[in-house]
């Protein structure tokens, strides 16, 4: 499969969308709003972050 950057971006907010959706259905104790303040905002810097890595790493093992 061939990710390009228009796909790696709609896949990572398909699974962050999918992941605070579910979040937000779930019968847990917790506002819509504090999810949409609290964890959306932190789900995105961490996947980010992570992405970061991964593609770092990917260009790493595919030069190395």
């Amino acid at each position: 499969m061939e990710l390009d950057l228009t796909r790696t971006v709609v896949a990572f907010l398909a699974l962050v969308i999918v992941g605070n959706g579910v979040l937000i259905l779930a019968p847990i104790p917790m506002a819509a709003s504090t999810i949409a303040m609290m964890v959306l905002p932190s789900t995105l810097v961490f996947g980010a972050i992570c992405l970061g890595i991964g593609v770092a790493h990917g260009q790493y093992r595919a030069t190395h």
